[in-house]
């Protein structure tokens, strides 16, 4: 992206393509490479995105704990861990994993069950193959894995095969592209969790509710239109719950509720499972994060390189997110910016919290702008009404590490391979050579 040049920066040459609202409203406003994309779509077939983890295993011993490795087709984490609950006669928290994996894709991941490794092996499930490696003590842990592979197929391209050269090239030469949250951060088809989460630590849960409940959107299925709809304009939930999809057990958890006690949004918002309620405040950190990183880079600041008030986070283990940082001053900028080039830390942007740390300099400058453009205080994120939504916050690397991206074209398709650290998007590379509409993601 250039260097830094004070409150000034040369203009980007030739203009930069405009992302699409819908990734501008989830905070991802602008592109980093500078080619014009070759469209295309992911995830036609599931054998299109193959993820498979870099995983840390835990030692091998006469434990309780079958570690096995798992490939799945079509199955989103979390109901195949209620698939494996039923089949083993163990409860859900028991299973141990590693990460989150989406549903439209063939997986290939680490778990632990603590059963007999006869129970594991006699597994039968749809498009599931369990794999025993051995037996441990120790069970495999959230965020328990060095990264994640991954072998992507994005279908009817564009014939531009110098937009995609260019685009890698762009991309290895500096190390790596922002890191942003990915869209399915927020969620393709209705993108709204941030917005619950803004109405959560502003104290709005009438707003938080009926944003998810209701706002009925342009392009999600017709029938859930019409009853979001429904919901929306006539506040009817004894009504709206005979028309409500069934499928959407939450949303039916939440009318069913506010059905026998009308007014009461916040025991509405407590019908919900924790790990969802809490996803809500994460997906609007995450907005906030992308829209530091997006005006970092519009201001033509590098993301591979700190500048002087910079929180800079050692990568020794691997780990984008933490709450500890090294600040940035005249005296240690020259070491730090080598440590950088060599991999060992990267410059970073706030996870915003009560306990916030901000950046000094343009950068901190950038950090409160958009907390203040946002109307939000660090002490929003103490959540009285309903603690464990509290966040403490934490500071996340801007760059997402990549040396190195194997691509071939054929007619009408692109392959790509790559290697990325774990809590980064897929998605948010792919964005940089398909530069196309946010459902196609």
């Amino acid at each position: 992206m250039g260097s830094y040049l004070g409150p000034h920066p040369r203009p980007p040459h030739p203009p930069r393509k405009v992302p699409p609202l819908k990734e501008r409203e989830i905070g991802m406003e602008v592109f980093f490479t500078s080619t014009p994309g070759v469209g295309g779509r992911i995830k036609v077939y599931p054998e299109d995105f193959v993820v498979e983890e870099i995983p840390r295993l835990p030692p091998p011993g006469d434990g309780k704990y079958v570690i096995a490795r798992v490939e799945s087709r079509g199955w989103e984490t979390n109901a195949l861990l209620k698939k494996f609950s039923a089949a083993l006669s163990i409860p859900v928290g028991a299973i141990g994993f590693a990460g989150m994996k989406d549903k439209r894709a063939v997986t290939r991941q680490i778990m632990s069950f603590p059963c007999s490794i006869e129970n594991v092996s006699g597994m039968n499930i749809r498009n599931v193959r369990v794999e025993v490696m051995y037996r441990s003590y120790s069970p495999i842990f959230r965020g328990n894995l060095e990264g994640n592979r991954f072998e992507v197929v994005v279908r009817d391209i564009a014939d531009d095969i110098e937009s995609v050269r260019k685009t890698a090239e762009e991309i290895e030469n500096a190390g790596g592209f922002p890191n942003f949250f990915g869209v399915q951060r927020f969620g393709v088809v209705r993108p709204i969790t941030h917005l619950v989460g803004k109405h959560i630590l502003r104290g709005d849960m009438k707003k938080a509710v009926m944003t998810y409940i209701g706002n009925p959107i342009k392009g999600e299925d017709g029938e859930d239109y019409r009853a979001r709809k429904f919901i929306e304009e006539s506040m009817d939930f004894e009504e709206g719950l005979k028309i409500y999809p069934r499928r959407l057990v939450f949303e039916r958890q939440m009318i069913e509720h506010l059905s026998k006690k009308k007014e009461d949004w916040q025991g509405a918002l407590k019908k919900l499972p924790r790990n969802l309620s809490v996803m809500f405040v994460h997906a609007y950190q995450s907005y906030i994060f992308n829209r530091v990183l997006s005006m970092r880079l519009k201001m033509g600041i590098p993301v591979n390189e700190a500048i002087e008030g910079d929180i800079v986070i050692t990568f020794e283990n691997g780990d984008v997110q933490s709450r500890k940082g090294i600040k940035v001053k005249k005296s240690n900028i020259e070491k730090i910016n080598r440590q950088i080039r060599k991999g060992n830390c990267f410059p970073s942007g706030i996870i915003a919290g009560y306990d916030s740390n901000f950046a000094d300099g343009k950068m901190g400058e950038i950090e409160r702008k958009v907390m203040e453009e946002e109307g939000i205080n660090p002490e929003d994120f103490l959540v009285h009404d309903i603690p464990f939504l509290s966040s403490k916050g934490m500071r996340r690397i801007i760059i997402s590490p990549l040396k190195r991206i194997n691509w071939s074209m054929e007619k009408g398709m692109l392959k790509l391979s790559f290697s990325l650290s774990k809590g980064c998007y897929a998605t948010s590379l792919l964005r940089e050579f398909m530069k196309g509409d946010i459902k196609n993601y």
